[in-house]
């Protein structure tokens, strides 16, 4: 026992302890041993418990905890009377007894999971801390030090999307490919393709570096991913170590990933309370969302569509080292290129990032709703404060340009007349300066990269709002107010016009918002029905082949100038079977003016160096025909 590693740490009231007989001795029995051993061995463990849980308080990183968890496995794993303290305590105990797993293991646990919660509870509270300031800071327009150049980004996003920065490109862009680049590096050029401003950058990036903080300290406690490892530790007997010290690596790492799930939902819920407090802001008296007030709702909007993906840290806490990796979506990719139905069972970490994903995103369609819906509050209040401006000051001020159109028609003796009709080729003013701002407003904030669920909730409130100014048009002109300019049938073919051509515009993409659509096509009837009830039929019959003409050709001409309203499905229109040699084949518009400047005329100098070159050309060749 003399030889043992241990044997010096015991105090010399156990090592010189010496029983002394004062009866004559008898057999113990085992049932005696085995309890009063049992009774010590609780003892033991309550002290045990007691003394390391105060000694593991002075531990304040779990690096240093998988240190001393490492050293009592090499003092236990090279102690040599391991196998008989195996035998021993099957003998008296009738069970085996680990002094890592009875003993210490939960110990080091529970101060593991003080330490993991103590962290991300700081990580939460500083990101509440950076979300209250970057909000301040948006809302305070005032502002203009050097230290807050990134909040004009935010405040229009336009300016940072296309304006060149040193850091657009990365340095090695010119000999590194983009699919040898690792997940933590993205170039200035790459944010701008996701609308990802400054503001944004800079709190993504203060997180995941304290996820990377936190998860490099986690880490130690876990097996490495080193190749020495396994070739060291594998091969090695059960019974020559002491004891398996990452047994409990799933257990660290259900608790890291529980600890960050919770911190991105403390991140949330900190998103959705701004968010209420500034609806009820808009709910309120005033009913009206300042600038100021939609600047933060877009920052929160962006932060929440950009946390997965500009923290990769944060999936690595909720998928581990070996799940964080891409493989599984390409060999799932590649088994359905191949026609195999079958593709990879989803994993639980997998699921759980998927999650999280979906809250994020979740909570970005929230916040990009409360800007969407201001948005469009405000443009079709202007919208409908013009259509229903009844006065003849107002009605010429919004006109537009007719176009003229000569018609066969045969008479009633047979010969055929022909006469001039004009039709709207345009849409009002106001009908283009509601579709100019609200993509004016889209590409304010990054348009390109809006999720599509929101540009199409913003596609249907925009025709909930146009119909029901059409709707007040047609129940104030039932009323006939006084002094009100008449609904002439010129007026009426403009009006439909114009409520035809937004229908076409705003008519919102996907299989998913038909059943919205349907009501507002009934709506759209009606105030059809209502708009065509006031021309002629006879005229009306006429019109309507040529107002469908002139409305494909204006829908093709607009789509690329309302790009991000219209979609990419307008912008090729394909070519109808019956097309007519006279139409021009080109469908934008031709200048009808004669053209403002002329010609460039060659400058004075040139000129007089021609003539004089012609001139002495013209004498030498008088000399030569003398001689």
């Amino acid at each position: 026992m003399k030889l043992c590693s241990w044997f010096k740490h015991l105090p010399a009231s156990i090592v010189e302890f010496r029983p002394a007989l004062r009866t004559l001795a008898h057999p113990i029995s085992q049932e005696y041993l085995t309890d009063t051993l049992q009774k010590w061995i609780h003892m033991c463990k309550e002290d045990i418990k007691n003394g390391i849980t105060s000694l593991l308080m002075f531990v304040k990183s779990m690096k240093g905890l998988a240190g001393i968890r490492d050293a009592v496995w090499e003092l236990l794993t090279n102690e040599s009377t391991s196998r008989s303290w195996d035998v021993v305590c099957r003998r008296l105990l009738e069970k085996p007894l680990s002094l890592w797993e009875d003993l210490m293991q939960q110990l080091f646990l529970d101060r593991l999971q003080t330490l993991t919660k103590e962290g991300f509870d700081s990580i939460s509270m500083s990101s509440r801390q950076l979300l209250t300031s970057a909000l301040q800071e948006l809302e305070s327009s005032t502002s203009k030090s050097a230290s807050n150049k990134h909040i004009h980004f935010e405040h229009n996003m336009s300016l940072f999307l296309w304006s060149e920065s040193p850091g657009d490109l990365p340095p090695d862009a010119a000999w590194v490919s983009v699919a040898s680049r690792g997940p933590f590096g993205s170039s200035g050029l790459s944010m701008k393709a996701q609308a990802v401003s400054p503001c944004v950058q800079n709190f993504c990036a203060a997180l995941d570096a304290k996820l990377k903080v936190k998860l490099d300290d986690l880490l130690a406690y876990l097996p490495s991913d080193d190749s020495s490892l396994p070739k060291e530790v594998t091969p090695v007997p059960a019974k020559s170590c002491a004891f398996d010290r990452y047994a409990d690596a799933g257990t660290v790492q259900e608790m890291l990933r529980t600890h960050s799930v919770a911190c991105i939902k403390h991140i949330t819920d900190c998103v959705r309370a701004e968010l209420q407090s500034i609806e009820e802001a808009v709910h309120g008296p005033q009913k009206a969302l300042g600038r100021d007030k939609l600047h933060a709702v877009l920052f929160m909007a962006r932060l929440c569509q950009s946390l997965g993906e500009l923290c990769p840290h944060l999936k690595q806490c909720i998928l581990g080292k070996s799940g964080s990796s891409e493989k599984p979506a390409r060999d799932s990719r590649a088994l359905k290129k191949q026609g195999k139905g079958k593709t990879e069972k989803v994993l639980p970490t997998q699921a759980q990032w998927q999650e999280v994903k979906e809250l994020l995103l979740q909570q970005s369609v929230m916040s990009y709703r409360v800007w969407s819906s201001a948005v469009v509050q405000v443009l079709a209040h202007g919208f409908a404060q013009s259509l229903l401006s009844d006065d003849a000051g107002s009605v010429l001020a919004t006109a537009t340009s007719w176009d003229e159109l000569e018609i066969q028609e045969e008479a009633e003796s047979g010969s055929s007349i022909t006469s001039k009709i004009r039709l709207p080729i345009q849409p009002s003013w106001y009908v283009q300066s509601f579709l100019f701002s609200l993509c004016q407003e889209i590409n304010r904030v990054g348009g390109h990269a809006l999720p599509k669920v929101t540009l199409q909730e913003m596609l249907k409130n925009c025709v909930a709002q146009v119909v029901a100014a059409y709707e007040k048009l047609s129940e104030g002109k039932e009323m006939k107010r006084e002094g009100a300019f008449p609904m002439t049938q010129n007026r009426a073919l403009q009006l439909l016009y114009d409520l035809r051509y937004l229908s076409t515009v705003l008519a919102a993409k996907g299989e998913e918002v038909k059943s919205g659509r349907s009501k507002h096509d009934s709506r759209i009837e009606k105030v059809t029905d209502y708009l065509e009830a006031l021309i002629d039929p006879f005229d009306l019959d006429v019109f309507t082949p040529h107002l469908n003409s002139n409305l494909t050709r204006l829908v093709q001409r607009t789509s690329v100038l309302f790009g991000l309203v219209t979609g990419t499905e307008n912008q090729f229109a394909p070519r109808s079977s019956t097309f007519n040699s006279q139409e021009p084949h080109n469908i934008l518009p031709l200048a009808s003016s004669q053209i403002r400047f002329g010609l460039l005329p060659l400058s004075m100098t040139s000129t007089r160096k021609a003539k004089s070159t012609s001139r002495s050309i013209e004498s030498k060749a008088q000399e030569v025909a003398i001689h």
